[in-house]
Order: C-alpha cells, then structure tokens, then sequence
C-alpha cells in the first residue's frame, strides 16, 4: 500500500481508543466546560460537591476551603471518609477506585446518597487528572489514610498514616499548567460568591473559604465563613438587599410534592427587572427547565385568580400576560431530583416532566395561603401587576418599531452603522464605540472585509432604572438591536431574543480607558446583561483594551496599558529623555494606532464577558446601577483602587 493510500485508509487501527484518565487529559473540555478561567474553578466545584453530597446525606455539617500559597486547593470535610477497603470488582482500595476511575462514585448507589449535585460521578477523579498533584487524605474507622497521585497516576498503594478520633476527608490539588495554560491563579471571590451560594442553598451547613497568599495589613488572611438557618430566605433578602422592596415579608415554602423536594422563595419590588434563579441539586441552571416553567404556570394561575376574584382587573382593556406578574420579581426555586435529566445548549436545562406539576402545585399552594393572610400586600402586587401590564402594551408598540427597522425583515440599518462587506457571521465583529470622534478614527483604521463600527451618542440609558417601553423607544439601544439583526419576545417571554439572524458573532464594546469611558462600557454591559444575555451566555460579547500611554524615545516606542507598564518601559528606555503620552479617549489616537493597539487581531487583547455566577452578576448590576445609593458607595471603597467616590 502507498503512503498516500495509508494517509486515506481508515479502519480500526485508526480508532484511537483513550481510557479514563487519557481521555480526560485528551479532552478536558468534554469533563468541565472549557480549560479557561471558568474550568479552572469547576475544578473546586467538583471536590466541594462531594463534600455536600455527604451534608445532603446528613453525614457533614462543615466543609472548608483553602487557597494555598501556590494556588493549590484544599477541601476538608467532617463527612464519613471515602471508604478505604478493598474494592472486590477492581482489587484495589475503594479510595483509589474513586479517584482514579472515570465514573466510579458512590453517586451510582442509590443506598448512598439519594440525591446527588455533583453530575455522572466524574467529578474528583477528573480534578485529579487535570492537577499535576494530587493527595487525599481520609479520617475514618479510627486512622488516618492516605494516598497521592501525580496527573491521576497513583503513586503508591493507599496506606495507614497514624490515628484519628474524627471522620472526613482532606483533598489538595495542584492544577496542571500543562492543561490550564493560560492561568492557575483563582480567584477568591468566585470561590467565595459559590460557597456563599451552597450555604444558602443547603441550610445547616457552615461552609468556609482562607485565601492564604496574602496576609492583611493586621497579619490576617482573607477569609469568611458562610452558614444559614433560613436557607433561600435569607438568599433573596441577600440578592434584593440593594432593591425598594414592594412587600415586606419573604414568600416562601419548603416541602415535598410527588416525592420531590422543593423549595421556593420570592418577594416583590418596585424594579422593572424580573430576576428568576433555579437550582437542581446545588447546581444553578441558568437556561431554566421544567421546574421554572412550574414556577411560572403557578405563579400566573394563582395570581390571576386572585386578582380576577378581587374585580381590581376590571377596568384594563387588553390581557395580563404572564411577563406582567414577573416583573419586579425575585425568586429562587430549588428542587432536588434523584435522577435530573439535562438538556440544552450548556446542560443546565432541566428536562423531567414530572418536576413542573410538583413545582406548579407547591407555588400555588404558598401563593394562595400567603394572599388570604396578607391582604394588603396582595393589593400591592396586583397593583404593581397592572401598572405592568400598561408599560408592557406601550413596549409592545415600541418593540414593533424596533422590528420594523430590523435589516432582516425589510427595514434600513442605523445610519451611523459603517458595515463590513463579509456576510458570515462567524466572522464579522461589531464594535460599539463610544462617540462620533472614536467611531470616525475607528471607521478609517479598521479592516472593512469584517469590522463594523456602530458609533453611540454619549451615555446609553441606565436599563437598570428604566420601564420597558423607554428602554426600546432609546434610539441607541435602537439601533444596536437593528445593526445586530435580532428580533425579540416570545409569547414567554417578551425579551428573549432570537438569535437565528445574528449579523456578527463578534460584538465587542470599545470605550476610552477613563472613568466615563467605564461608565459607559458598564451602561452597555448592563444593557446587554438585562435584555440580551443569550449573547453573553454564548460568549458573543468582549470588551477591547486600548492603551493608556504611548512611550517613546527617538525611534523607539512602546504601548503602556497602566502605570505599572508604562514605568517598566520608561525604566527599560533609559529614563532621561523618554516621552509619555496619555491617551484621554480613543479620539487622540489616530487610525493607524487604534488598528495596531486595538483592533489587530494578530495584536490586540479582547476580553470575553462571561457570567461566573448568575444570582451574583444579578446582585452587582442592581447594586451599581440601581437607586440604592449606600451600598454602592460600599462596593466602590472596597473594591476601587483609586477612586473619587461620587455616588
């Protein structure tokens, strides 16, 4: 047979059959989503569940966290202690089983845990072939066990270290470079935001978090401890504390419905934002699924009912959808299934049929018995409803102007809108730039084939402040929503968007590097994040980076992107004799610059906006461009670097 004959010959010697940890190491995005920031920190998620699988069991009430020195993790736990013994089927520990065999666990054994968070039962044997070192150590039947692995290859047989009067288990990891290449740095407060989020999600548990690479100014290491005796309650009083609250008390209910545990908790404020967050098992399905939908049915039924009784909807002319009775909701449904089928694009879309009657069912319930007993605050929601109801049909009108300039369905582009000629989404960028002067110099440096450039007038609308209908009748949001080519609502939901028609898969936010620039870039973002998150889900969304200062000296000259670099390079120049430009707006750069410091592909740094965590992105957004002004402050003392505090 030729070369060319073996180069196109395919038969089973070409099956290339990985096992277990190959294929992990092979495919690591096939186990955690991605070997990014995001999979980096899945990596804890997944030793912390199996830490909260041993507390849903009753088994543990604390569990803790540690970033060490050298950005290993530790996780310990007052749980059982993974099981030691010999394992009949593979003749080794069972210890050894779990964290070396792709899909050993005891989440298989329904006499072990009844309900599990963590997915499939890869969870810590995949940590351990993505970390280059690996050591579990358990307390259990009186001795301490140990074992270590290096890139999930045992390095000796488990073994008896010593004596214990306590039970649970202890597991440092090291990431591996050689998978996470472009960081194995964590962040705490990610860390720090989902223990939060398990506390709350499972009451009872204290749950603690010790950055130990760096000490206060008091000698201390960051640290917090989490615990809740309220649960969900205590979550949405967590999450709406930067909202004017509608209704005082917390509508909530805990209990079991068709052998489903379900748990639900919402309140009412005078925003226009509908904030709906749910949870199967501890894990946060942010593309929703048959328990949101049950929540939704007995939401709307039973307030409809209610308010139809009440004679209060009698004057309203047009009907109350379902969008009505959400808005200024917030509300977290958590439910835990023993078998959760997942779908959708990310699998956190939640697909057992019989959990939406059970959800449906507990929501009517706690709605009926909680308006009966609180009139007053009934009234109130009602009222908020058809005020609703009213904004919504003046949306809709403004919602058919949008579409009607949509490109898709016959109407023109924005006039601002400087094109690209390439008709491939996959390959065409829009950048939103901030300004006329910027949009012109961006116009003329860019590359025409896929650049687009949408110039915006000043500072876009707050969303965060703003009823429906004014945010469409904006004419910059107006215009993004046409350049983009989307169209928007559903009989659902009226600003979910349809992205079949997207012009540009690239959509990147270009602002100057100064406080107004940042303000601006946090309007869009907040925009963005309120009625067209399916963009930033599906990682569409990235802010550019343009310089800050231009260092020069007779031929040589270099960019500076903070202060840091720009003294390095004035350091590296010599000192004497070296000239520094800062750049106030992208409109003192020329185009050649713009192209060379932020547009080149083959040069440039994009960030991709991705939402980390849901409920806290939810949080933040409410806080910073909300009406609550101390908080505000709060967050900008605490976490600016320099700042002229001005709320």
């Amino acid at each position: 047979m030729s070369e060319e004959q073996q180069k196109k010959s395919y038969s089973a010697d070409s099956i290339q059959a990985l096992e277990g940890i190959e294929h992990v190491r092979m495919r690591p995005s096939m186990y955690i989503g991605d070997v990014g920031v995001r999979g980096l920190h899945h990596l804890v998620y997944e030793v912390v569940d199996n830490s909260i699988d041993e507390a849903m069991g009753g088994h543990c009430d604390t569990i803790s966290v540690t970033i060490n020195e050298d950005n290993s993790i530790t996780v310990e736990d007052n749980g059982r202690g993974i099981p030691v013994d010999l394992h009949k089927k593979e003749g080794v520990s069972a210890l050894e089983v779990v964290m070396t065999k792709i899909g050993a666990g005891g989440k298989f054994d329904k006499d072990s845990y009844k309900v599990s968070g963590g997915l499939h039962g890869v969870g810590v044997s995949v940590v351990n072939a993505l970390s280059d070192h690996l050591k579990a150590t358990v307390h259990r039947d009186g001795k301490i066990w140990e074992q270590e692995y290096q890139r999930g290859r045992t390095m000796y047989p488990v073994k008896s270290t010593g004596t214990s009067d306590k039970t649970g288990t202890v597991v440092t990891f090291h990431p591996d470079d050689q998978i996470f290449q472009d960081s194995i740095v964590y962040n705490y407060l990610t860390l720090a935001n989902r223990m939060r989020e398990l506390a709350y999600l499972n009451k009872g548990i204290t749950i603690s978090i010790t950055d130990r690479r760096e000490k206060d100014k008091d000698g201390a290491y960051l640290s917090e401890t989490f615990s809740s005796e309220e649960g969900l309650k205590e979550f949405i009083r967590f999450l709406d504390g930067n909202r004017e609250p509608l209704i005082q008390e917390v509508i909530s209910m805990e209990g079991e419905k068709s052998g489903i545990p379900v748990e639900v908790a919402m309140v009412y404020n005078t925003s226009y934002t509908e904030n709906l967050h749910s949870y199967v098992n501890n894990i946060n399905t942010h593309e929703g699924g048959t328990h949101l939908s049950g929540f939704r049915r007995g939401l709307t039924t039973t307030l409809k009912k209610y308010a139809d009784s009440s004679g209060m909807l009698d004057k309203i002319k047009f009907e109350v959808s379902g969008d009505d009775f959400r808005e200024g909701l917030t509300a977290i449904v958590s439910v835990k299934v023993a078998e959760p089928q997942f779908e959708g694009q990310t699998k956190t879309k939640l697909g057992n049929r019989e959990v939406s009657a059970a959800v449906s069912q507990a929501v009517s319930e706690m709605l009926t018995n909680y308006l009966e007993e609180h009139p007053d605050d009934a009234k109130r929601i009602v009222q908020k409803v058809i005020l609703a109801a009213q904004a919504r049909h003046a949306a809709t009108k403004a919602r058919e102007m949008v579409q009607r300039k949509n490109p898709m369905s016959g109407g023109g582009l924005p006039g601002k809108l400087a094109d690209c000629s390439d008709q491939d989404p996959e390959r065409c960028e829009l950048f939103l730039v901030e300004g006329d002067s910027a949009g012109g110099t961006a116009k003329m440096g860019r590359d025409r084939n896929f650049q687009a450039i949408l110039p915006l007038r000043g500072k876009i609308l707050n969303v965060e402040k703003a009823m429906q209908h004014k945010v469409f009748e904006n004419e910059e949001i107006k215009n993004i929503y046409t350049a983009l080519g989307v169209t928007i609502g559903t009989e659902e939901d009226s600003k979910a968007l349809n992205l079949e028609k997207l012009r540009y898969h690239k959509i990147v936010i270009m602002c100057d590097a100064d406080v107004d620039g940042s303000h601006i870039e946090t309007l869009i973002l907040t925009f963005f994040f309120r009625y067209m998150r399916e963009l930033v889900e599906n990682g569409h969304v990235y802010i550019a980076t343009p310089p800050l200062y231009l260092v020069k000296k007779g031929s040589k000259k270099r960019y500076a992107w903070n202060d840091k670099e720009r003294d390095a390079i004035t350091e590296e120049f010599g000192g004497s004799g070296v000239g520094i430009q800062r750049y106030k707006g992208l409109g003192e750069m020329n185009a050649e610059q713009l192209w060379e410091t932020t547009m080149n592909p083959e040069g440039r740094t994009l960030r991709r906006v991705t939402i980390e965590n849901a409920t806290e992105s939810d949080r933040i957004f409410s806080m910073l461009m909300g009406d609550e002004v101390p908080p505000r402050r709060e967050f900008i003392e605490k976490n600016a670097v320099y700042a002229n505090i001005d709320a």
